[in-house]
């Protein structure tokens, strides 16, 4: 598997493990259009590579992803692609997760937020660091959930938690996450790599057949609505990233102060 055309994109694949390292550091990890378009790309290929028995996705520094790159966007005017393929492109991302034949492990060492609590929500296995917290922080800049979410956190938590995360857009921390039923572990951070890769190798010296199949018959008994729940948040947020509220909320979060919605 070649390289992606993208900067802050890190793509390994060795001994079986495809390791997908989100590589913005300066950014938190956000995610402009060209690097969902990229990362979609990746996980597609690696479902008929037979080399991949097992996809990490990981991010550096300080966050696993706290979602998109809004201040991209902004930069560019609000005119990166058209709502409807923005939310396209990010469904594919999540769509590509859980149709792996082979399990996907988010390696969650800080903030996931956004888009990027769906990318680790939706992973077969999620691994957090202590210092890590899940956010859906779309309510703070008037978007609503997206890739997958309202399916991915209500199928795990439920609908009343998963109704406090979607509306409040509070943090949830790791160890919290951890007791909904949000991640897989919660390990201390100096651990959470080493842990990461000893599963990982696990899975790739593992049954393939064996695991695919459990896979499919996992996500077919717990997330039968997906696409239907992909297809409700394509309609509204296409909607909501074309209204005042989101350019505001935007614009708060940029110059950070409280936003006054309307």
């Amino acid at each position: 598997m070649t390289a992606p055309a993208v900067d802050g994109l890190l793509v390994e694949n060795s001994g079986g493990i495809l390791r997908v390292t989100i590589d913005r550091p300066d950014r938190m990890n956000a995610l402009a259009l060209a690097h969902l378009r990229v990362l979609g790309r990746v996980l597609t290929d690696a479902a008929t590579d037979p080399t991949v028995r097992v996809v990490v996705i990981a991010g550096t520094g300080k966050a696993f992803s706290t979602g998109a790159d809004l201040a991209a966007a902004a930069a560019a005017g609000g005119r990166e692609a058209p709502p409807e393929e923005v939310m396209d492109t990010a469904n594919a991302v999540i769509r590509a997760i859980v149709d792996l034949p082979v399990p996907v492990i988010a390696q969650v060492n800080g903030a996931a937020a956004g888009v990027g609590a769906s990318i680790a929500v939706a992973a077969d296995l999620a691994y957090a660091a202590e210092s890590a917290y899940l956010l859906l922080a779309f309510v703070n800049v008037g978007l609503m959930p997206d890739g997958g979410a309202t399916a991915l956190v209500a199928a795990s938590i439920g609908r009343a938690r998963a109704a406090r995360l979607a509306l409040l857009g509070e943090r949830l921390p790791s160890d919290e996450a951890v007791r909904q039923g949000l991640v897989t572990e919660v390990v201390p951070d100096a651990e959470l790599a080493g842990h990461v890769d000893a599963v990982a190798t696990r899975l790739a010296h593992g049954p393939r057949r064996a695991i695919e199949l459990t896979k499919r018959a996992l996500t077919s008994a717990t997330l039968d609505r997906l696409d239907d729940a992909l297809a409700r948040e394509k309609s509204g947020q296409s909607e909501l990233l074309g209204a005042p509220d989101f350019a505001e909320g935007v614009a708060a979060m940029l110059q950070k102060r409280a936003p006054r919605f309307g």
